[in-house]
């Protein structure tokens, strides 16, 4: 058995030169400046392709164009195992309506161990997940959605608005098990699906009123502000869910349908090296 040594984004290399061509001292966030609007906007999302682009151009060196990967790259992160899942959840976190506040400069980063394998840990700064041989994977503390698996959903889903909506309005018609349930056919694995569960239910506690009164309405208005539901779960739920569930498109430098300022935006590579097995069968 011989062990091939293989980089397992580099297809996404080409369109992560602008992380590359990054100041050495660069620490994320900041790195992306300005109020540019960054994403993927589709039918519901209000603003045109002029108003909302997936490319930061005051980003130091170059302009941010995040890494793009094909079906074959994103099926290979769902195998990857992770040796430092999260727990599920004892308790509901919005329970105790705040939460700690996330240290400055800190990343979650990932470390392939064994084939196949790797750990995640929380570094102070960027440049010690690298000195410790660490490839960021987004901004902030570890939590329940850091796993490479939750990366792929949010890669793959570029609208995750009206799906994990859809999700919130089963434990309404039917219980929390359908939506749990639902969550889960979406791909994330069961701690994030935990956290967005509970995410959805208290910006319904909270915002049911205003998001029934939006719930036609695009995610942003014509000035690229984001609808009042929206802005209520941002408002409402969104320090807790950020400081819960640890990965964010924004944090991991991921486009989507909600267009957001360059400036809250981390450009990321996602280029993980790990070692595969080849057997010659």
């Amino acid at each position: 058995m011989s062990m091939l040594r293989f980089a397992l984004f580099s297809l996404a290399l080409t369109a992560c030169d602008a992380a590359e061509k990054a100041p050495a001292s660069a620490e994320p966030p900041g790195f992306c400046s300005g109020e540019q609007l960054f994403g993927n906007p589709n039918a519901t999302t209000g603003l045109t392709a002029e108003q909302c682009t997936p490319t930061c151009t005051d980003c130091g060196a170059a302009p941010y164009l995040p890494p793009t990967f094909d079906d074959a790259a994103l099926a290979t992160l769902t195998t990857l195992v992770n040796d430092t899942p999260s727990a599920l959840l004892a308790a509901n976190p919005y329970a105790e309506g705040s939460a700690d506040p996330i240290p400055e400069g800190s990343v979650c980063a990932v470390t392939p161990t064994t084939p196949g394998h790797y750990r995640l840990d929380t570094f102070a700064s960027a440049s010690a997940a690298r000195d410790a041989g660490a490839e960021v994977t987004h901004v902030g503390l570890c939590g329940q959605c850091s796993s490479l698996n939750n990366l792929a959903v949010y890669i793959a889903q570029q609208d995750l608005t009206e799906p994990v909506r859809e999700c919130g309005l089963l434990a309404m018609r039917e219980n929390d098990a359908a939506a749990f349930d639902c969550l889960l056919a979406l791909g994330f694995d069961e701690p994030c699906a935990q956290i967005w569960q509970f995410n959805t239910k208290h910006t319904q506690l909270k915002c049911l009123g205003v998001c029934l009164a939006a719930l036609d309405d695009p995610y942003h208005l014509p000035d690229g502000a984001l609808n009042p539901c929206l802005v209520c779960d941002e408002v409402q739920s969104g320090p807790v869910f950020k400081a819960v569930a640890g990965r964010t498109r924004r944090n991991s430098g991921l486009p989507n349908a909600l267009c957001r300022p360059c400036a809250e935006v981390t450009p990321l590579a996602h280029a993980y090296a790990f070692e595969s097995s080849d057997t010659g069968r």
